[in-house]
């Protein structure tokens, strides 16, 4: 696993080796996948069979794993749930700017989410849902999506400094080598939407567009900040509609985040 070796040889302990390994163990559970044996977690994880038999062992005596009783896999344990809904509650984020997304979404009739780097992926730390019938269901806190592909991830690489950026894009380039040259023409492309206007659209997912920007704040990391419709409608026609609507939430969410997060002068 690379990080596991990146860590070896920049001298890390065992003990917190096997503190990275028990997580990436973790991380191989993901939507879709309820249930895995300690073959398949060596296989998403690329560490020995014997070390996943060891820290499976470990993460079920702690609670953080469950054993199904007959068929010899693993699922997350209960206690893993409450993490994240500790990390909702102490979200100095969340509570200053969600009521604002809310706010738009109802008001645009759109869908308005908030997203934040974890490894390759996106991960969703809030988004309401527009309905027609006037319901919101906040049903995607902590769902994932490709960082490459989506305008969410392409707003949070570009904001990235330099240096970072081009490690990352090196490290998708190694992951998609096949699909590389049109995916990398693609995430330039948004780059320069970002440059010239402050956020990108991309419709990665049949009949759904989004337009994304960066939500930036010294001593935090990139987050980006997304509106997505259901819509089949060109993208120059939609860009037009939705860039200037995000644009300005994003500013009175930066606006509301300086006033709550930065010491006063």
């Amino acid at each position: 696993m690379e990080l596991v070796e990146a860590m070896a040889r920049q001298g890390f302990s065992d003990q917190n080796r096997s503190l990275e390994r028990g997580i990436a163990i973790l991380r191989a559970f993901r939507p879709g996948v309820s249930e895995l044996g300690n073959a398949e977690i060596a296989e998403r994880t690329g560490l020995a069979k014997a070390t996943v038999s060891r820290l499976t062992q470990t993460l079920l005596g702690v609670g953080m794993l469950e054993r199904h009783p007959s068929r010899r896999s693993y699922r997350l344990a209960p206690a893993v749930l409450s993490f994240a809904h500790a990390m909702r509650l102490g979200s100095p984020i969340l509570p200053a700017i969600a009521p604002l997304m809310r706010q738009e979404a109802t008001r645009r009739r759109v869908n308005v989410g908030l997203a934040a780097a974890d490894g390759d992926m996106m991960v969703y730390l809030e988004s309401f849902r527009y309905s027609p019938r006037s319901s919101f269901r906040t049903v995607v806190s902590g769902q994932r999506v490709p960082i490459e592909l989506t305008s969410l991830g392409r707003a949070y690489l570009w904001a990235l400094p330099e240096r970072e950026q081009r490690r990352e894009l090196g490290v998708i380039a190694e992951r998609r080598s096949r699909a590389w040259p049109q995916l990398e023409a693609d995430i330039q492309a948004s780059f320069a939407e970002l440059e010239a206007d402050g956020f990108c659209i991309v419709r990665w997912q049949p009949g759904v567009a989004a337009v994304a920007a960066p939500v930036l704040l010294p001593g935090l990391a990139p987050h980006a900040l997304n509106m997505s419709v259901a819509s089949s409608e060109p993208l120059p026609r939609l860009q037009r509609t939705l860039g200037p609507w995000l644009l300005d939430l994003n500013r009175r969410c930066v606006a509301e985040l300086e006033a709550s997060l930065l010491p006063e002068n």
